[in-house]
């Protein structure tokens, strides 16, 4: 794991060299303690717990709406921005940002950043959870059918111009 922590950390100082305006940088689990962080001037615990708990929200919110999966969050202060973004399946990236930061190359960035460093983690994670001997495959079990909506015929209504419809008779039935 101190091997990941370095590459981590390694990421986001390159990630500051490549976006100026950024003034923090820290990576957390997706329960909100700290994998990596350089964040001068910020307590970096804080940043990690209040990004899992809004993270949390923020997913509820992009499920409820339809909107699938959280990719990202962007909070804008009156001094400036703090985005989240995800990074892979266990962890999230917090940037702190300048109020004149260009956000489309925050943007880029971040997810840039997220992708590699969920990478990362997500290799790490593989690696501890995984079994130490080949676990035998069940058989695959046959996918149920599925049954299709009849569709709309797209036979072409019959010329009714040219030919001539004889009048039929109107029949009568009676019960006795």
């Amino acid at each position: 794991m101190a091997a990941a922590q370095d590459g981590i950390l390694e990421e986001l100082r390159r990630l500051r060299a490549r976006v100026p305006q950024l003034t923090g940088a820290l990576a957390a689990d997706t329960d909100g303690l700290v994998l990596a962080q350089d964040t001068p001037g910020v307590d970096p615990e804080t940043v990690a717990a209040l990004t899992g708990a809004t993270r949390v929200l923020a997913a509820q919110l992009a499920d409820e709406t339809g909107q699938g999966d959280l990719r990202e969050l962007l909070v804008r202060g009156l001094y400036g921005y703090v985005a989240t973004y995800a990074a892979g399946a266990g962890a999230v990236v917090t940037l702190l940002a300048q109020d004149r930061v260009n956000v489309g190359r925050l943007h880029l960035e971040g997810r840039r950043a997220g992708a590699r460093i969920g990478e990362l983690v997500d290799s790490v994670a593989e690696a501890v959870t995984a079994p130490t001997e080949t676990p035998v495959k069940a058989p695959a079990k046959p996918a149920p059918a599925r049954a299709r909506a009849a569709r709309p015929s797209r036979a072409k209504p019959a010329d009714t111009r040219a030919t001539a419809v004889a009048p039929t008779a109107a029949r009568t039935t009676t019960e006795s």
